[in-house]
C-alpha cells in the first residue's frame, strides 16, 4: 500500500520464509516498514525479514486495535490493509520486539509465571474445597509438599 492508501500489491502468500522473500523482492526498495501481528509465532517472520534486510519491522498489538464498527469484513486479507493503514497514519498499537538473544529468557520467565499462577489457583481452590467440605484449614505450605 502506497502512502495515498492505494493498494499496490495483493497476494496471498505460504507461510514459508522464502515464498514471502521471493513475493517481496520485486518491491523491495519502495518497502517502508511491514507489520506482523503479535500472534504466537510470530518470531520466524520477524527475524526472517530483517536477517533479509528488511529493517522496519512493526509488530501489531490486536488487543489495543479497535476496528471501527463499519467493517464488512475481517479476514487475513483484509487486515493487512487495514494494518498498513494504521501504519502509515503513525497509529498503530504496537508491542516491543525483543532481541533474539533475550526471548528465550523472556518466554522461559513468562512461562514460569503462568506455572506459578496456575499451581496457586490449585492450591486456593484446593484449600477452599477441604475447608468448605471438612471444616479445616490447610496452610499452602502444607499442601505444597
Amino acid at each position: 500500500m502506497d502512502k495515498a492508501f492505494n493498494r499496490v500489491f495483493k497476494k496471498r502468500v505460504p507461510n514459508h520464509l522464502e515464498h514471502i522473500l521471493k513475493t517481496l523482492a520485486p518491491f523491495r526498495d519502495e518497502i517502508k516498514g511491514f507489520v506482523v501481528e503479535s500472534t504466537y509465532n510470530w518470531y520466524w517472520l520477524v527475524d526472517g525479514l530483517m536477517d533479509a534486510g528488511y529493517s522496519s519491522a512493526h509488530l501489531a498489538n490486536p488487543a489495543a486495535i479497535k476496528q471501527y464498527g463499519g467493517l464488512k469484513y475481517s479476514d487475513d486479507q483484509h487486515d493487512a490493509f487495514f494494518l498498513a493503514q494504521l501504519l502509515i497514519l503513525g497509529i498503530l498499537p504496537q508491542g516491543y520486539i525483543y532481541p533474539k538473544k533475550d526471548r528465550p529468557m523472556r518466554d522461559l520467565a513468562r512461562k514460569r509465571m503462568f506455572l506459578v499462577q496456575h499451581q496457586t489457583a490449585h492450591i486456593l481452590s484446593l484449600q477452599s474445597l477441604i475447608q468448605r467440605c471438612c471444616a479445616t484449614k490447610i496452610r499452602a505450605n502444607v499442601m505444597r509438599h
